[in-house]
């Protein structure tokens, strides 16, 4: 069962109690942590304490500390410090033991802290013993992304989302990593939220990532066949992380062994900084294309109250099974164009248009896009001579006599891929598009910044849990700076305060 758990207020003063009995004797060790200390301060829990309720039996033996050890597990990936050597640290540190809410003389065992990532995410991840699996040979051209292992899967989820939607949820439901989106959306996102930092009516981009597991790709042998002077055999071996798998990474050109991540991020324009919002780890050589939809759903789950306005992603998501999910839940879609869909088209246009969709007058110049017209569902282009001062040629004199200059209209009902909501290469496209980096940029960090990538972690649960800690500080960063740019939170004043008292 779960044990006496603290309030967050009642965190705070003894956090700050006992910084001012340490100022005396150690004021180096916590201007060292200054921003570790602030980080833990802002950082409310309390969400997290009606969320893992459940987890716990009402009887048997007391589980103590699990917010403690949860808040602690953060201050941990904040300062980059393997979960091996934390407890060790803790014990001669008694500034990180005091704002992890630990008694020096009491702190929790590591097995406890492994204790807690095994309940918060409930992945059975035994060592296996299959068919041995090697490195493909055959490397895919620059820039190109294995094809989904199921063509026609895109197709198949949408349908079943329009067809019933809440059976698609329940299997949804079960998934172990479900808990752990769910913490990370009411202890780190809502807060966000409710700060301003993220807004209502979110744009949002969405990106996968390879990620490279600790484990061995060649497995170990469990044959004799050494022993018999074999050294190359085809034996069944020994896995230690059984959901790891080979995939092709598109941006080093080259294969790799683990999982995927694909996160949803935003961009704070205000604070220049960028925010997960969605987190998710799927097998290596999943299509990006199968994780957004499944990443669309559960983000439209996870967050109700949330408004999704605009989703941008790259070509992997250039399919009208994606088209029509998002126009159906009536989301912008800004999606790059596949360079192997181009004409690809529902129906053949009547008109001439260009691979982005924008129609061409009869002098062969992409006309200029003006404004949607919200009443009649269409898109209004005028004549780029008239527009823009484009020279006079002898298809002018065989088009309109009009000082206005043509005038053609477009409806996203012909074609939702190519007569996007938000026209293709008007000044708005463009800008949202330029918001597809920020996920690109959040899979930096979480992976380079926080030592995800090439770490020695293995495992699905391992692996996940470590980029969750990574993106909740992701979010102390931005609400730190925030509240310290609008004057709602000063460490130093509170010491102050403190020691005058």
């Amino acid at each position: 069962m779960l044990g006496v758990t603290c309030s967050h207020k009642y965190y705070i003063k003894s956090v700050l109690d006992g910084l001012a009995d340490l100022a005396q004797e150690r004021p180096d060790q916590i201007k060292e942590y200054h921003e570790a200390i602030s980080k833990m301060l802002i950082l409310d829990l309390d969400p997290l304490i009606r969320i893992m309720q459940p987890l716990y039996p009402p009887i048997g033996r007391m589980a103590e500390k699990q917010v403690e050890i949860y808040r602690s597990l953060i201050l941990m990936k904040h300062l980059k410090i393997p979960l091996n050597n934390w407890v060790e640290i803790l014990s001669n540190n008694p500034v990180l033991c005091l704002i992890s809410g630990f008694n020096p003389d009491n702190i929790p065992k590591t097995s406890s802290f492994y204790d807690l990532i095994n309940r918060f995410f409930p992945l059975k991840e035994t060592p296996v013993i299959r068919p041995v699996e090697f490195k493909p040979k055959d490397k895919l051209k620059k820039g190109e992304k294995l094809p989904p292992k199921n063509p026609g899967i895109v197709d198949k989820l949408v349908d079943f989302i329009f067809y019933d939607s809440k059976r698609f949820y329940r299997r949804l439901s079960h998934r172990p990593e479900r808990f752990l989106q769910r913490v990370f959306a009411r202890v780190s996102v809502d807060r966000s939220v409710e700060l301003g930092i993220v807004p209502r009516d979110v744009s949002a981009s969405g990106d996968g990532t390879c990620i490279e597991t600790g484990a061995s790709s060649y497995g170990k042998k469990v044959c004799k066949c050494i022993e018999n002077g074999i050294f190359r055999c085809t034996c069944d071996r020994k896995y230690s992380d059984p959901n790891a798998n080979w995939g092709w990474d598109s941006h080093n050109e080259r294969f790799f062994y683990g999982h995927t991540g694909y996160f949803i991020a935003t961009h704070n324009k205000v604070l220049k900084t960028d925010l997960p919002l969605y987190l998710r780890l799927v097998q290596a050589n999943r299509h990006d294309s199968v994780s957004t939809i499944f990443a669309l759903f559960e983000f439209r789950e996870l967050y109700p109250n949330l408004r999704l306005d605009t989703f941008i992603s790259d070509s992997a998501s250039d399919n009208y099974a994606t088209y029509d999910l998002l126009d159906f839940w009536r989301v912008n879609a800004v999606i790059a164009l596949n360079e192997k869909n181009k004409g690809n088209y529902t129906y053949p246009p009547a008109l001439r248009i260009d691979e982005n969709g924008v129609p061409i007058c009869p002098a062969n110049r992409p006309m200029v896009y003006r404004r949607e017209c919200p009443g009649r569902c269409r898109i209004k282009w005028r004549c780029s001579r008239v527009t823009k001062g484009a020279p006079f040629c002898d298809a002018c004199s065989n088009c309109s006599s009009s000082a206005y200059g043509r005038v053609i209209y477009t409806k996203p009902d012909w074609d939702l891929r190519l007569f996007t909501q938000i026209p293709r290469g008007s000044v708005e496209w463009k800008e949202k598009m330029k918001l597809r980096t920020a996920s690109e940029r959040v899979n930096d960090r979480i992976l380079n910044d926080y030592k995800i990538e090439g770490a020695p972690t293995r495992g699905k649960k391992r692996i996940f849990f470590n980029i969750m800690l990574a993106a909740i500080n992701m979010h102390l960063d931005a609400q730190l700076k925030f509240l310290t740019a609008n004057n709602k939170f000063n460490l130093d004043e509170l010491l102050h305060m403190e020691l005058a008292a």
